[in-house]
């Protein structure tokens, strides 16, 4: 089961990894500034220092190492999460945290920086420039926290059962 969740890692990666080519080297989006695309869609460089949205800037080579030391921490214990997992849905969220985290990894290792380009916006709402790593971190999480939510408890006599077995 956790191979399926290591492959969506890795296709995860790789698309990240792929759109983030286009944006640096074929259409030069830093150069650019930004690109409309649609009404509510724009591409627009951001060279991200800080962790998820913007927040804890890593504004020195100690903090760019730190923080990608921790993250790369986080990123192995998704790994062993996802190994031991059985569950297919989580198997599927953890696969895509895995994969996003790496993709980000990679930017802060050779850039500094992550880069984010993907921002929508309605009206003067701006909201958060992000990439294809970020959005499958989140949906991960979400189909994560999802199945924690919607998750039934075990019947007692089951919990009991399965506790008698493991003594």
């Amino acid at each position: 089961m956790a191979k399926r969740g290591f492959l969506l890692a890795a296709l995860v990666l790789i698309l990240d990894q792929i759109s983030k080519y286009w944006v640096l080297e074929i259409i030069h989006l830093p150069e650019r500034g930004g690109i409309d695309v649609l009404p509510f869609f724009r591409l627009t460089f951001v060279g991200n220092i800080g962790v998820s949205m913007g927040m804890l800037q890593a504004d020195s080579d100690l903090g760019r190492w730190l923080l990608t030391f921790i993250t790369a921490g986080i990123a192995l214990a998704v790994a062993l999460w996802l190994w031991r997992e059985k569950n297919p849905m989580d198997v599927a969220a953890l696969g895509l945290v895995l994969g996003g985290a790496i993709g980000n990894i990679l930017d802060r290792v050779r850039f500094g920086y992550v880069v984010d380009f993907l921002h929508f916006f309605w009206g003067q709402t701006s909201f958060w420039v992000f990439n294809l790593a970020d959005a499958a971190i989140t949906l991960g999480v979400i189909l994560l926290l999802a199945r924690a939510v919607l998750a039934k408890p075990e019947p007692e006599a089951a919990v009991n059962s399965r506790d008698a077995k493991d003594a």
